[in-house]
């Protein structure tokens, strides 16, 4: 095989959920294309790549040194901070529309096998939030898996002297192990409005 050709497979396999396969099929789909989509991802890459950054304050991804649409939105600003794992979380949050306040990404979950430890997480600025923000209620919507219920009582343990704060939880609805990438709508609405207070 040509080994640029497997070079970009292995690149493309090492995406999530793509695999050795995947990466095969999306790479000689790209080099095979006479429409020069192949050229135009990869200038997207390229643009997305040098322009694109962690909202400083949040972590969702926006243009590089601005605040993202949710910390710029005053609408937002009702006393609710939902924190969540990554990017996909918020998308799947604001697609069912079941939450209107701001939020704060992670970027992981506690794993010792993983690897992952408290300072790899996106934490440290929560303390000043809550008081800057006025938050008065933290919702978790993490996975609910041993790793992000850890993460969860990390989280709190870190921040739960400060006043005035509660702190709530995903209800029923949610499975054990459960992403919330592959939870329906009407089961999302149905955990977010029936969360439990912890």
């Amino acid at each position: 095989m040509n080994p640029k050709i497997e070079k970009l497979i292995k690149l493309f396999a090492k995406l999530p959920r793509v695999g050795s396969r995947g990466g095969q099929r999306i790479a000689l789909a790209l080099l095979q294309d006479k429409t020069g989509r192949a050229e135009t991802l990869a200038s997207a890459l390229i643009d997305a790549a040098q322009t694109i950054a962690p909202c400083a304050c949040c972590g969702v991804l926006t243009d590089c040194n601005s605040l993202c649409e949710f910390c710029r939105d005053a609408n937002r600003a009702n006393g609710q901070l939902c924190i969540v794992r990554d990017l996909s979380d918020v998308w799947t949050l604001e697609k069912s529309s079941v939450f209107h306040g701001r939020y704060h990404i992670i970027g992981g979950l506690l794993s010792g096998a993983g690897g992952i430890l408290p300072t790899d997480l996106n934490i440290k600025n929560l303390g000043a939030r809550i008081e800057q923000e006025n938050i008065r209620e933290i919702i978790f919507a993490l996975p609910n898996t041993v790793e992000g219920k850890t993460t969860q009582h990390y989280i709190m343990s870190v921040i739960g002297n400060v006043e005035n704060v509660s702190f709530t939880e995903l209800a029923s609805g949610v499975p054990l192990g459960g992403d919330l990438d592959y939870i329906d709508d009407g089961t999302l609405t149905l955990a977010f409005g029936g969360r439990k207070s912890l």
